[in-house]
């Protein structure tokens, strides 16, 4: 078995606003991933097991790295991921008021691209497409 560290030739980030409150920033990052994982399986890893024999769910593969910026750096950012068709996950600031699944689709739906509210996207892609998508974003503290 190998010690040499893994290296990845893809990138899994998520920009978050940097105007989002402790609680936001945990619960949109935690939605943001969610559809990455579910629509992308290379991205996700095998499951884990403890020593004694109890099975974990699996986890993604590679590091998810959460970076912050201003609202117009997010706009940005969804308009490059966009232009390069990488995999996006987006959350709009209507979706803080929605309560379930189905409003959340229909709160994105209403707005036209350009018009969304976002406080944050995930994007995953070749590492330097997603590194050119996040440009102006800063890694989150």
């Amino acid at each position: 078995m190998s010690t040499e560290p893994l290296r990845f030739d893809t990138k899994i980030a998520v920009l978050l606003r940097e105007d989002l409150e402790p609680w936001q920033r945990l619960n949109v990052t935690a939605f943001l991933v969610s559809g990455l994982g579910a629509t992308l399986p290379e991205v996700v890893g095998e499951p884990y097991e403890d020593a004694d024999g109890v099975a974990y769910l699996p986890m993604f593969r590679q590091p998810v790295l959460v970076f912050e910026g201003t609202k117009e750096v997010v706009q940005a950012a969804h308009a490059r991921a966009l232009s390069r068709a990488l995999p996006q996950a987006v959350f709009t600031a209507d979706l803080f008021s929605t309560g379930n699944d189905r409003d959340n689709r229909a709160a994105v739906r209403a707005v036209p691209t350009a018009q969304l509210d976002l406080v944050g996207l995930a994007v995953y892609g070749p590492r330097n497409g997603v590194d050119k998508v996040l440009k102006g974003a800063r890694m989150h503290p």
